[in-house]
């Protein structure tokens, strides 16, 4: 990975697996990730690309689960299990990512709006 800064990188991953909870989330939520987002190097599209191609390879099975974990995954086994992912996929899993991540997108497509707008209102110097 170009430019990986991997403590950073964590403290994103940990964040947006909170999309993969089977619960609801809340504007709290959201506020929340727009922060951390905002207050890491990386642009808001390379954030939607490493939930894209780390963490929904990972974690996307746990919304198709009707009992899936909702009360937040261990940070050590998350890290571990990405760490993992990123190590061993191949040209045939990004292909595979490529074609099932647009179905994700639709399902949290308002999710991600929501966090989007509030990232630009702390950019705009709106929200702090």
């Amino acid at each position: 990975m170009k430019g990986l800064n991997l403590e950073k990188r964590k403290r994103i991953w940990i964040v947006l697996s909170d999309l993969y909870l089977d619960t609801e989330l809340q504007e709290s939520d959201f506020k929340y990730m727009a922060e951390t987002f905002f207050e890491n190097p990386f642009t808001f599209e390379e954030i939607k690309e490493i939930d894209q191609y780390e963490v929904f390879p990972v974690f996307f099975s746990n919304l198709l689960i009707p009992t899936g974990e909702w009360a937040g995954f261990d940070e050590l086994v998350l890290v571990k299990n990405i760490m993992k992912w990123i190590e061993t996929r191949n040209k045939l899993d990004i292909f595979a990512v490529k074609c099932l991540y647009p179905i994700y997108d639709k399902i949290n497509r308002s999710y991600w709006k929501r966090i989007e707008d509030i990232y630009n209102q702390i950019d705009g110097g709106l929200l702090r």
